[in-house]
């Protein structure tokens, strides 16, 4: 009972959060400045610490090593999700003013389908340990792919759930200021943005793919699993907005995320034979992040990385 309690309470904290967001930081759809960006980013991160304060008096300095390093390790791969969001606004052609709603809900979704998976990949490790070596390998891969910049090759036009849109629902031509349904001629229609928002939606399973093995490799505790990712998810749409203008000069910073994920990986095929202490593994993944970024800022590129430009064709087709 007391278990059940812990995951009804914080979801309910959760959903006030988000209600709070929606109904004072989306009451009006305006375009986000990068110093309101800047504070919200601040706020979700010292709440996020702050709850890792209350994880150390509960459950002690272990447990809350592992919670701040399971946000970490999210937190940075949520930022390799920003250049993907760039990429499907514009390729969509999505004014700025309406983002924030898109992302809004489409985060909604996704800590729902992170919920689901963690629940499913602890109770896999659990009942079939040998999946370690599974979950291990595969971030392996993933890191190399990474590095060689094969990762995160997101083409909105190909995305299959866009052509079954297209196909099955009929699509308005205009924005509607905003909504995501509206009915014409006696039709309901759905609106270009929430076409955007099932690709965004969809894409966020690669993703969700890539960091949930990850994570579980740091913790195999589901609330700690899932309250790191939900904190990192929430603070995803203010960091969009503080990074999406700057994200050409962090270049070198794949390199680290890479790095991270082969570290986690070995960690993980390793976690059988050697249980390596929680504060050796924050330390080594805040350094390589350090060094990835100082690196980045110390040796900018000699040409900016160009922006996606936006596509001609639309998302009604």
């Amino acid at each position: 009972m007391e278990h059940l309690l812990l995951w009804v309470g914080f979801n309910l904290f959760i959903l006030l959060l988000l209600a709070l967001d929606l109904g004072v930081f989306e009451r009006r759809p305006h375009a986000i400045r990068i110093r309101e960006a800047l504070a919200l980013t601040c706020f979700w991160v010292v709440l996020a610490l702050l709850f890792n304060l209350v994880v150390y008096f509960w459950r002690g300095q272990r447990i809350a090593l592992q919670f701040l390093t399971a946000y970490l390790v999210e937190k940075s791969l949520s930022v390799d999700n920003i250049f993907v969001f760039l990429l499907i606004f514009s390729y969509f052609a999505v004014p700025t003013k309406f983002q924030h709603r898109i992302l809004f809900w489409g985060i909604v979704a996704a800590l729902a389908m992170r919920g689901l998976f963690i629940v499913a990949g602890v109770a896999l490790l659990r009942q079939f340990a040998w999946l370690t070596y599974v979950f291990g390998v595969f971030l392996l891969v993933l890191a190399v792919k990474l590095a060689a910049g094969k990762e995160r090759q997101i083409h909105p036009e190909r995305n299959p759930v866009l052509t079954i849109l297209r196909r099955f629902l009929p699509v308005s031509r205009p924005l509607e200021e905003g909504r995501f349904f509206v009915r014409q001629d006696g039709r309901r229609l759905v609106t270009p943005l929430f076409v955007v928002l099932v690709v965004v939606e969809t894409t966020d399973v690669v993703f969700a793919v890539d960091s949930v093995p990850a994570v579980l490799a740091i913790s195999n505790d589901p609330f700690i699993v899932y309250s790191s990712n939900v904190f990192a998810i929430l603070g995803l749409r203010a960091l969009y907005f503080a990074l999406a203008g700057i994200m050409g000069r962090f270049h070198r910073l794949h390199y680290g995320l890479s790095v991270i994920l082969a570290f986690i990986g070995v960690k993980m095929l390793l976690a059988r034979h050697y249980e390596m202490p929680e504060v050796l593994a924050l330390g080594v993944i805040v350094v390589i992040l350090v060094v990835s970024v100082v690196a980045s800022i110390l040796r900018p590129l000699e040409k900016p990385a160009a922006s996606p430009s936006p596509a001609h064709e639309g998302p009604s087709g």
